[in-house]
């Protein structure tokens, strides 16, 4: 027996599609100092072992921390680099410090650049926390998680609500 290949049917001129495009347009399009988190951000020495770097994540509810040499940005550790740099070759959580696991010299955006160029950078890159200089200084982090934030979401669509209102009473 053949079986027909069904066509599916798009709705590209749906109102609401068109709205979310709008809406996602607009959250790409504001700056990372509006998205970014200050203050889930984590910092910790090149000597902080891995079992105490969990614990803090676990306890901030963050999946990266920034990693600091004399105030300078020198690595980040994330939630990935612990299972795969860690957890996956065997080492002692407890005995092995962030400076052995770390990705060195991560890529950083600045506050004034476009949450869709992090996003970006982040998905070419193949990772999901950036994080955030002004004046190479630690000011923020960015993640992919962001995306899905809902208040920002909220703050787009209130935005696009009020520019709506704003053109109808000219």
């Amino acid at each position: 027996m053949q079986v027909k290949p069904r066509r599916l049917k798009t709705f590209y001129h749906n109102a609401s599609f068109d709205a979310c495009v709008t809406v996602g347009a607009i959250m790409f399009g504001q700056r990372i100092r509006y998205v970014m988190e200050q203050k889930k951000i984590l910092i910790a020495c090149l000597g902080t072992t891995v079992d105490q770097a969990a614990i803090m994540m676990s306890r901030r509810g963050v999946g990266a921390v920034l990693i600091v040499e004399q105030q300078e940005l020198v690595g980040i550790f994330t939630e990935r680099d612990l299972v795969f740099r860690v957890v996956a070759r065997g080492l002692d959580v407890k005995t092995t410090c962030l400076a052995d696991v770390m990705t060195h010299s991560p890529m950083t955006v600045s506050p004034d650049d476009l949450f869709g160029y992090a996003l970006v950078l982040m998905h070419e890159n193949g990772f999901r926390h950036l994080p955030v200089l002004e004046n190479g200084q630690i000011v923020g982090m960015v993640s992919a998680r962001n995306a899905l934030d809902p208040e920002l979401e909220e703050f787009t669509v209130e935005s696009m609500r009020r520019r709506q209102i704003t053109r109808r009473s000219q």
